[in-house]
């Protein structure tokens, strides 16, 4: 199969590149290299561009006829940063896949396998959240993922488009052969926090909010190694239009976790063990627009997709370690 991967740069699309390819597919990607990194495309067939170029789409689709399916990944992610600038939040994750989605539909390719987010999930008292629970985004990042969701349902209601819908729950780890990782330089995602504590880059690993109604007071999250979460997608873009058949609808949510809960606490500890050293931590209120968490009910990944994640935090916390190592070699800089 041939698959337009777009954000495919990034740090969950270029991963999934690669699993793609290890499956025997043959990954297109597309990325505007806003903050992905252009080493992580590879060898692979490249266009940079904006996901709302409809004449660049049309361009890609008249040079690869045998695209199957498209994985939509292109999007900003950083929490505070949508509270900060919700208008290029709502304008490139929202306006601009918008025009993505139609132009797919009129060229024929209507297959859409989306990138969306468990922080959508309203908090339940035993953290544990189903597809067809309540949502409650809260920050204007997690809406832009509400809002693209309801907009690929509403399509798929009414045209040829056909979409299968993952709300990932948290990404951790790198590439198994340390090709690609995290790459921004004060990466937000908590792990690669506490590498750059552990490496001596930052004083401390800040813990933000202590007083979160769970176990310990800290933020509780499910871990999932990106390594599991890419061959999730190969699962599902394989499987595509069973999935869509068994369900009996044109467009369908999954959750994509572990399945089990890890406190902010419970993940420093973790890593604590792996790396072999304590690391300095500090405490600290929330951050704006910060959630505090769920873990994912995993029954309708295991069920249609037959996938489950093979990889442990340790294992996660390993390889995130190791790309520490490797960052500078890859992309010229710690």
């Amino acid at each position: 199969m041939k698959i337009l991967v777009t954000g495919g740069a990034g740090y969950i699309g270029s991963t999934t590149a690669k699993a793609l390819e290890e499956a025997g597919h043959v990954p297109v990607i597309l990325d505007s290299l806003l903050t992905g990194p252009l080493a992580f495309v590879r060898d692979r067939i490249f266009y940079e561009g904006d996901i709302a170029d409809r004449d660049l789409l049309r361009r890609i689709v008249d040079e690869h006829p045998d695209i199957d399916a498209t994985i939509h990944m292109a999007a900003r992610i950083v929490v505070p940063e949508s509270v900060e600038l919700p208008y290029e939040y709502y304008r490139d994750n929202v306006a601009k896949s918008l025009e993505l989605f139609d132009q797919l539909v009129q060229l024929g390719k209507p297959r859409v396998l989306f990138s969306s987010s468990a922080s959508l999930y309203a908090m339940k008292d035993d953290f544990e959240v189903r597809e067809d629970d309540p949502l409650d985004p809260t920050s204007p990042y997690a809406r832009t993922k509400r809002m693209m969701e309801q907009v690929l349902i509403d399509i798929a209601a009414a045209t040829d488009l056909r979409a299968i819908i993952l709300r990932y729950f948290n990404p951790v780890g790198s590439d198994p052969d340390l090709e690609s990782g995290i790459y921004a330089k004060e990466p937000s995602h908590v792990l690669g926090q506490l590498v750059m504590a552990a490496r001596g880059q930052k004083k401390s690993f800040t813990i933000t909010g202590t007083e979160h109604p769970t176990r310990d007071g800290t933020g509780i999250r499910d871990y999932i190694h990106v390594w599991d979460l890419a061959n999730a997608h190969v699962r599902a873009v394989e499987r595509f239009d069973q999935v869509i058949e068994a369900v009996g609808a044109p467009s369908v949510v999954i959750n994509v976790g572990r399945g089990d809960g890890v406190t902010v606490r419970e993940l420093v500890a973790a890593f604590e063990r792996v790396f072999g050293h304590e690391v300095p931590v500090i405490e600290a209120p929330p951050r704006p627009g910060d959630a505090v968490g769920a873990f994912a009910n995993v029954e309708r990944s295991a069920e249609l997709l037959d996938w489950r994640t093979e990889l442990s935090i340790d294992e996660a916390i390993a390889s995130a370690l190791a790309w520490g190592e490797k960052r500078y070699e890859v992309l010229g800089y710690e």
